[in-house]
């Protein structure tokens, strides 16, 4: 979990921790939004209907797109850290193999 301390050291990501609590606020945020388009399109139906009634559907279609997309901008940060812990995980096995014996004949430089 995120400690405090986390903040001033470098060695561990805080983003994949925190990512998740940005997501939920801005499907809050999405919903809130969207009820606003519903209600002003429900109050747009006194004036004309056909136009209110487009109204609340726009509201309801960008409520689910916004929820799509704020799900894939999430993810993609995510697989970005997940790739970067994959790497360096790969990193650490090849520097666990050892020296010169290790490589592949064709790698290998002659020896003086």
């Amino acid at each position: 979990m995120f400690e405090f301390r986390d903040l001033f050291q470098w060695d561990r990501f805080i983003t994949p921790g925190i990512i998740k609590t940005f997501y939920w606020l801005v499907i809050a945020l999405i919903v809130l939004f969207g009820l606003s388009g519903v209600f002003s399109g429900l109050a747009a139906m006194t004036l004309s209907p056909f136009a209110g009634v487009l109204m609340v559907l726009y509201s309801l279609a960008g409520v689910v797109v916004g929820i799509v997309f704020s799900r894939i901008a999430a993810e993609f940060v995510l697989i970005v850290f997940r790739i970067n812990e994959h790497l360096g995980a790969i990193r650490d096995q090849g520097a666990g193999m050892g020296g010169r014996d290790s490589m592949p004949p064709f790698n290998r430089r002659p020896a003086p």
